[in-house]
């Protein structure tokens, strides 16, 4: 049984006990239980539910692991040529990771 969840405005595929990072989700604690209810399908062997635009009474539990996760170093560098033009900028993005206890539908 799998769900297709919306959190913080990006889709993740949620299992049973997957692990995920998610974008940086604010007043989470190590070890708080987290619900969202943005479930968009549900698969239940076989039988799909797809929702519109969320299906009723679908949620998803998680579990909080790790509330402030950094991601790699992103550099951004801007050129543009015989104009003596060069900006270098970089920018770390911040995670949540979760785990995936429970799918309810």
């Amino acid at each position: 049984m799998y769900a297709i969840v919306e959190i913080n405005g990006q889709q993740f595929k949620a299992e049973q006990g997957k692990k995920l990072f998610v974008h940086h989700i604010k007043n989470a604690e190590a070890g708080q239980a987290v619900e969202f209810d943005k479930v968009l399908l549900v698969d239940n062997e076989g039988t799909v539910k797809v929702g519109a635009p969320t299906v009723e009474g679908a949620k998803v539990v998680c579990e909080v692991l790790n509330p402030l996760v950094k991601g790699d170093k992103v550099i951004v560098f801007k050129m543009k040529r015989r104009k003596d033009y060069r900006k270098k900028n970089g920018h770390r993005a911040q995670f949540t990771q979760i785990e995936i206890k429970q799918v309810i539908a």
